[in-house]
């Protein structure tokens, strides 16, 4: 087996078909598909099986696709040698809200950088959650614990929520805006919170985005609730009242298992504690 077998293995789990793969690759599907089949031939076992019209990933897949993840940082750690580089090398993708990595982890990311020139950190944080047992991320910090997964997971911190109501509505309001989350986020104590008080009925702006939910309560008009890190002067404010939620949020820190022992990726996953530890000391 070669670097090129594995590219093939890797595209086809990326993408889903052969033919996908071949277009990602500028090869044919057909041969593709004969690659396939000798590799498979060659380990003695089944990486994707059939359903539906699409290349469903096995357990043997994902075992091969660690490994090729491995090789393809050690490629790049080789790129570093003979280069004035002192200290742990390697690049790692973190996945995170878009708000854990402007409040939590952005604010120390450049000391992390400058102390240790030959890392590099891509912020992963789209709106949905990246596939992490796709070898998407090699980190990801998540607001809930996985049911399962092949990788390390460790609780970072518990956040206190917060339910924000204004005090006075503005002129002309009849009752304030509820905002929710959509309803693939039911599960979230945010959103049992806003069912278990009949609010959840009532919300007429819907986003899983926590800073619109922030600027809304922030005009006096609308009813939301925000983690405690991104509460800030709202706390103080007169104009709203302000409920404790009796149901925290647990912070989530998930890990590829091949990275448990890379002294480079110990760097930033410590780092990573450091800076919620930072933000939150009393779970520390």
């Amino acid at each position: 087996m070669n670097w090129d077998d594995l590219r093939i293995i890797a595209a086809v789990r990326d993408e889903g078909t052969y033919a996908s793969a071949g277009a990602r690759l500028r090869i044919d599907e057909t041969t593709v598909a004969r690659r396939m089949a000798r590799i498979q031939a060659s380990l003695g076992v089944t990486l994707f099986n059939a359903v539906d019209g699409v290349r469903k990933p096995t357990a043997h897949c994902d075992a091969v696709v660690s490994h090729v993840n491995a090789i393809a940082r050690h490629v790049a750690e080789i790129s570093h040698v003979g280069k004035a580089v002192q200290g742990p090398i390697g690049k790692f993708r973190l996945a995170s809200t878009t708000s854990i990595a402007e409040q939590i982890l952005a604010p120390h990311a450049a000391r992390l950088l400058s102390a240790n020139p030959g890392l590099s950190l891509d912020f992963m944080t789209s709106p949905g959650n990246v596939n992490f047992s796709r070898w998407e991320a090699d980190l990801a910090i998540r607001l809930r614990k996985p049911d399962k997964g092949d990788f390390t997971i460790s609780k970072l911190v518990d956040i206190q929520l917060y339910l924000f109501e204004p005090a006075v509505l503005p002129a002309g309001m009849r009752e304030p805006i509820v905002c929710r989350f959509p309803e693939e986020l039911d599960h979230m104590p945010d959103a049992r919170y806003l069912a278990a008080t009949g609010l959840d009925s009532k919300a007429r702006c819907k986003t899983g985005d926590y800073r619109i939910v922030r600027e809304l309560i922030r005009s006096h008009a609308a009813v939301g609730i925000l983690p405690d890190y991104l509460c800030g002067d709202l706390l103080r404010d007169r104009k709203l009242r302000i409920t404790p939620l009796p149901e925290r949020r647990d912070v989530w820190l998930l890990v590829q298992n091949h990275l448990k022992r890379d002294s480079a990726a110990r760097l930033v996953i410590d780092w990573v504690r450091q800076c919620f530890g930072k933000a939150w000391p009393a779970n520390q």
